[in-house]
């Protein structure tokens, strides 16, 4: 699906359309979208806009994911990561962001924040059935094979 087009609408400059920032990048970096700076203090999260609006293809889905560097140098990442934005929402693109850290962290307008992936999305149709196949893990639920 490399170079699929998708339509988006900026809100503020053109330069804060989302950008992948080497050739072999799976996610484009979204910036943040702020008339003045945002402080997240320890353990805090809040909705933090990018003037991003997208017109997603039905059958596609947007993935909204952290940025490793500030989840490695800062403690901050996507609150509900990765958090899924549908094909026929139209609304604006705002990105749930927490501060793991000890320490304050300020959010400034043009920073990047997360990062986005454009992917496939399958409805299924669920089928109530008395009992399921049986496989070799069975039930076995989290640590079942060790840690």
């Amino acid at each position: 699906m490399k170079n699929k087009k998708l339509k988006i609408l900026v809100k503020g400059d053109e330069d804060r359309v989302p950008f992948y920032a080497t050739d072999g990048a799976a996610g484009a970096d979204v910036m943040a979208k702020l008339d003045e700076n945002v402080t997240l203090a320890s353990g805090e999260h809040k909705v933090i806009p990018t003037g991003l609006f997208f017109e997603i293809p039905e059958g596609f889905e947007i993935q909204v994911r952290p940025r490793s560097g500030l989840a490695a140098k800062h403690g901050v990442s996507v609150l509900n990561a990765p958090g899924t934005i549908d094909s026929d929402y139209r609304g604006e693109l705002c990105v749930i962001l927490i501060n793991h850290s000890k320490n304050p962290f300020v959010i400034e307008d043009g920073m990047r924040i997360a990062q986005i992936v454009v992917a496939e999305s399958i409805q299924a149709s669920f089928v109530v059935e008395k009992e399921l196949s049986c496989t070799a893990r069975g039930s076995g639920g989290f640590g079942h094979t060790g840690v």
